[in-house]
């Protein structure tokens, strides 16, 4: 039984040899890559500066044939050579949902749409037998497509520091109708209206990179954000009083008011941070993200809506919370699918007009929370094209989105 003793000890040794091989391969082909994509950006910054260098900079055919050779040589592939082979549609995954560090400048342009559909039902009467409704129904909806087109930019600083601005500009139309005041269900009004394309409020952000991702905790990002309120704020907006439909003495019953125009922004400047952590769990990524914003609160000529009077005073908006969590999977080289979980709950706003206390707005607080799925596809060597759809959960959240987005990578 000795010779079976010697010859387990040369499974073992032979199996050692075998490992450490593999990883020598693994590592000369990861550095093959990495002096490769630096050859490459090289190359690309003289040829943008009109400057021809001497040689070929192409990359060795010789390399990449030993790789090649080596690959056919050797076992199946690697779970590094895996992760490597996805890398891109990760890295274009976690600048969306995360910061990629590894980018001098992107520049992005995006597309939203949102739908919104709400109907308040308003009763004013009392029930029969526990079953028959004995009064006056009265039907509110108010339903709204609203159109985000953002720009951004993202500078990397250093591997730890990144500095973003985002610029969002809006235009909604929005539907409002009423119906069944005054006892008849025949008395409805309709009113369309559609805003001009305009600003909202600027974002400035920059993130910190706390800890790198290892083996056993993930990559961990720090976000400070400075709201600016660039946008058309909602208060001191004229409503108009809309009169339709008549009784049988001829008198107008239904009546609602709707705004002049639309507000594109909240008008207080806000400060905001957020944490975010992505792990990577082949063949899939883990990420979330916890929030916070605090709104300043602000004075203004005008808080009142009737364009008879003024009434100047001051707006404090609810602080807001955000978090959410989801997954990823990286499919190849060029394209990854992910799914989340969003959740925004902001607290009640208050007014001050001068001279007076401070009042809560009912109705002003909110709990909106979205389903998502999205795609990532890599378009080319510098732009990657974004698509999410978004379903909302609660009755403050939009009844779906849908967003585009092409960041491009200089």
């Amino acid at each position: 039984m000795a010779w079976a003793a010697n010859e387990a000890d040369n499974v073992e040794q032979l199996r050692a040899e075998l490992d450490e091989l593999k990883q020598r391969y693994v590592n000369e082909v990861r550095r093959l890559r990495e002096i490769d994509a630096r050859l490459m950006a090289v190359q690309t910054r003289l040829s943008e500066a009109g400057v021809e260098p001497e040689g070929d900079l192409e990359p060795s055919p010789s390399l990449g044939a030993q790789a090649d050779a080596g690959e056919a040589a050797g076992s199946a592939p690697t779970a590094e050579d895996k992760r490597q082979a996805t890398r891109r549609s990760v890295d274009d995954f976690l600048q969306q949902e995360h910061v990629a560090f590894d980018r001098p400048l992107v520049l992005e342009a995006g597309f939203e749409y949102s739908r919104y559909d709400r109907t308040q039902l308003t009763l004013n009467g009392f029930l029969a037998l526990d079953a028959i409704f004995l009064g006056n129904i009265a039907v509110d909806n108010v339903a709204s497509d609203t159109f985000k087109y953002t720009l951004a930019a993202r500078y990397g600083l250093t591997p730890r520091w990144n500095i973003g601005v985002s610029a969002p500009f809006i235009q909604r139309y929005t539907t409002y109708q009423k119906g069944g005041a005054g006892g008849s269900a025949a008395a409805f009004a309709e009113v369309d209206q559609t805003s001009d394309l305009a600003i909202g409020d600027t974002t400035v952000n920059v993130s910190y990179r706390l800890l790198p991702e290892t083996a056993s905790r993930p990559d961990v990002v720090l976000t400070g954000s400075v709201i600016a309120p660039t946008g058309r704020e909602p208060y001191g907006i004229d409503w108009r009083v809309i009169e339709t439909g008549e009784d049988a003495d001829g008198n107008s019953f239904v009546r609602f008011a709707v705004p002049e125009e639309q507000a594109t922004g909240n008008g207080l400047w806000g400060v905001g941070a957020s944490v975010s952590a992505v792990k990577t769990l082949d063949p899939a990524l883990l990420f979330a993200n916890f929030g916070y914003t605090h709104y300043i609160s602000r004075s203004f000529d005008d808080l009142n809506n009737d364009p008879d009077t003024v009434n100047p005073g001051e707006v404090s908006l609810g602080d807001s919370w955000n978090w959410g969590l989801g997954l990823a999977f990286a499919l190849n080289d060029r394209a990854s699918l992910s799914m989340s979980y969003s959740q925004q709950i902001n607290g009640k706003a208050r007014t001050k007009y001068d001279g007076e206390e401070w009042v809560d707005l009912i109705g002003s607080d909110a709990n909106s929370a979205m389903f998502n799925l999205g795609l990532t596809y890599a378009l080319g060597k510098k732009t990657t094209l974004v698509t999410t759809l978004g379903v909302g959960l609660t009755p403050d959240a939009p009844d779906f989105t849908l967003g585009i987005r092409i960041p491009y990578a200089l």
